[in-house]
């Protein structure tokens, strides 16, 4: 069985939030979160918690811990069998900061809507 394909959403200026995110962790927290990454990929929507979560609005968290480091990064799905990555942040409140659900969904429109013009 074929896994998913995952994509780093990037802005019209080409930069990209996700690996702007990713670089800004230490190591050993990046590579969790490429471990989880990597589960997304294998088993796509079948993904659930402790490891992907569900925020509403067709939006997702792919979770990760290291220590008492807590990530998450923002995606979507699209087009069946892919996976768009919006946006990512270290976690520091029970609840999903509203500014980031806002970005994620800022960035799925443009992306939605740059697709539908290719």
């Amino acid at each position: 069985m074929s896994g998913y394909n995952v994509y780093f959403y990037r802005k019209e200026d080409g930069s990209c939030p996700v690996v702007e995110f990713l670089d800004s962790l230490e190591t050993k927290l990046r590579a969790k979160v490429f471990g989880g990454i990597s589960l997304l990929k294998q088993n796509g929507a079948r993904l659930r918690e402790p490891c992907s979560k569900s925020v509403g609005d067709g939006l997702f968290e792919l979770r990760t811990k290291q220590g008492s480091d807590i990530t998450r990064v923002l995606y979507f799905f699209f087009d069946g069998k892919e996976i768009v990555m919006t946006n990512g942040f270290v976690k520091k409140t029970q609840k999903t900061p509203p500014s980031e659900l806002l970005t994620a969904k800022k960035f799925r429109a443009d992306y939605l809507s740059r697709k539908e013009h290719e």
